[in-house]
């Protein structure tokens, strides 16, 4: 049987955010919820109470209750006795809550990052991607929708490879 640590282990400001900010997403296993900017706020108490907010990438993203039961998981194996996870809709996540190091995580894992976002233009459609696998621009988008929503499917055109692109939001 697994024990619980101590009381003061919930002292320390700061170790349920850092629990929470490993936790991977569960579609894109290469980077954390906190890498995607989607872990909002972790704020615990000196009784071993933590309250957790994430924003979907989507609205209705289903990775999202996987991600709740992963943190409530997480954080009870590290001796936290109540864990709350609320989900956050407003502001609506947006690509630009990205890491630069989720971004090159993505693309070691063959998925095209999503690019900058032209200001005032509020979903763009890019005419290019460039392949995470051989590095060209010659590439064509086969399907807005991709292995999740958050992602469109593309193909290269020079290595003939498919792949998928993190849309920028």
């Amino acid at each position: 049987m697994r024990t619980r640590p101590a009381p003061s282990t919930f002292l320390d400001p700061g170790t349920a955010w850092k629990i929470a900010a490993d936790v991977p997403d569960p579609e894109l296993p290469v980077v954390t919820i906190a890498d995607l900017g989607i872990l909002r706020d972790v704020t615990e108490d000196d009784q071993g109470r933590v309250h957790v907010q994430i924003t979907p990438t989507y609205s209705g993203c289903p990775a999202m209750e996987t991600i709740r039961a992963d943190l409530i998981e997480a954080l009870t194996a590290a001796g936290y006795l109540r864990v709350d996870v609320e989900f956050v809709l407003a502001p609506a996540w947006t690509t630009d809550w990205m890491s630069e190091e989720a971004k090159e995580k993505l693309a070691a894992y063959g998925i095209a990052p999503p690019g900058a976002r032209p200001v005032g233009v509020p979903l763009a459609v890019p005419l290019s991607v460039r392949c995470p696998q051989c590095g060209s621009l010659d590439t064509r988008e086969s399907s807005r929708f991709g292995s999740t929503a958050c992602k469109s499917l593309w193909v290269c055109r020079s290595c003939r490879e498919p792949f998928d692109h993190f849309k920028a939001l």
